[in-house]
């Protein structure tokens, strides 16, 4: 079976918040890996911070979210439903995240049931950890 690599085949969102550009590996219902390229053009550089741009920590949590939302969705059994946050915990931020960086993100399906799960992701940057956390999520009707 061939999986799209395309995120957007898998996820609802679309562009400027859809963030990540590739999908890596996909192992249905397990775990997932992506690539977010920084190019500084994005929109929310300019006001984070004006003469400093770095990355907002809530964005890099976001796309590790989106990550394990592409393991979710690629699973049949999960198929046409709608991951949603239900909350992050132990949310650590390593390491800035500049124009022209590149993330790796992983997220891992710690738990997962019929209404929602568990994963711990991570976003690295030349194999230096920059955020981990540890992410929920409920399954909505899309």
């Amino acid at each position: 079976m061939s999986l799209s690599m395309n995120p957007a085949f898998w996820l609802p969102h679309r562009p400027p918040f859809l963030l990540l550009d590739e999908m890596i590996t996909i192992e249905p219902g397990h775990r997932a890996s992506a690539r977010w390229r920084l190019t500084g053009e994005e929109w929310f550089f300019a006001g984070h911070f004006p003469g400093r741009p770095t990355t907002p920590g809530v964005l890099m949590l976001e796309s590790i979210a989106q990550c394990g939302a592409v393991a979710v969705l690629s699973d049949e059994h999960y198929a046409g439903r709608l991951p949603l946050f239900g909350g992050v915990e132990r949310a650590r931020f390593r390491r800035q995240v500049l124009p022209g960086d590149t993330l790796v993100l992983e997220c891992e399906m710690t738990r997962l049931s019929a209404r929602g799960g568990k994963g711990h992701g991570t976003a690295t940057r030349d194999g230096e950890l920059c955020v981990e956390a540890d992410i929920m999520f409920v399954l909505a009707d899309a």
